[in-house]
Order: C-alpha cells, then sequence, then structure tokens
C-alpha cells in the first residue's frame, strides 16, 4: 500500500492519507464531479482498513467550505473509519473549524453525534 496524496486547488481539497494511520483532508471541496474525486480516496480507506499497521488511526479534517456532494463523501470516510477501525483500533478524529464559523463546527458536531464517535474539535485562528 503506497500513500494517496493530491495537492488541494481552489475547488479541491488537500489530501493525504498516510499508511502509518495519518489522514489528512483540508481546504476547500466544491467539486463539480464529486464521485470521480472521491473515489480512489474511499477505495484507499477501505484497503487501509482491512490491515492497519498501527493501533492508532488520526484523522484530521480543516475544511474551510464543502459542497453537498463533498459533504456525503466526507460522512461516508468517517461511516467507514468508525465502522471498520471499532475493535480493538484507536480511532481519533480531530474536527477543525476557523473561530466564527460555526457552519464548519456544526457539521462536525453533526457527524459526530450521527455517527456516535466523540470527536475533538480544534479551534484554529
Amino acid at each position: 500500500m503506497e500513500n494517496y496524496v493530491v495537492e488541494g486547488s481552489k475547488k479541491t481539497p488537500a489530501i493525504k492519507l498516510d499508511k502509518r494511520g495519518f489522514l489528512k483532508i483540508g481546504g476547500r471541496s466544491i467539486h463539480e464531479d464529486p464521485d470521480k474525486f472521491f473515489k480512489p480516496i474511499v477505495d484507499w480507506i477501505l484497503d487501509y482498513c482491512n490491515a492497519p499497521p498501527s493501533k492508532t488511526t488520526t484523522v484530521d479534517i480543516l475544511l474551510e467550505y464543502f459542497n453537498s456532494g463533498s459533504a456525503k463523501y466526507i460522512l461516508t470516510i468517517l461511516q467507514i473509519l468508525t465502522s471498520k477501525l471499532a475493535v480493538g483500533h484507536n480511532l481519533k478524529i480531530n474536527w477543525h473549524y476557523e473561530e466564527g464559523d460555526d457552519d464548519i463546527l456544526e457539521r462536525g458536531q453533526y457527524y459526530s453525534s450521527l455517527l456516535k464517535k466523540e470527536f475533538t474539535f480544534v479551534l484554529d485562528g
């Protein structure tokens, strides 16, 4: 398994999926075709979850804005991680938001509640 890295752009988030257990998604996510963008990410995560190399996986979500198509995939990714790494694994999810950005904070709180998984909310700036 290789690491998976995508440079961010004005419409796509930066993605860093490190096989040692560090996953990071950050920036803006306003794709015209989210299926095409997120499919290899979902595939990588499914493969990773089959044999995680360490006892801890740390996920950092640093999105400043994402549309409904991206929201679906962020939830899917978090669902895969929380369900497949539920037993005998330490999954840490850090949800970053900026001061005054209630929309991003509330989205993270909603995902945390929906997944019944405690997130760490990190105030940036």
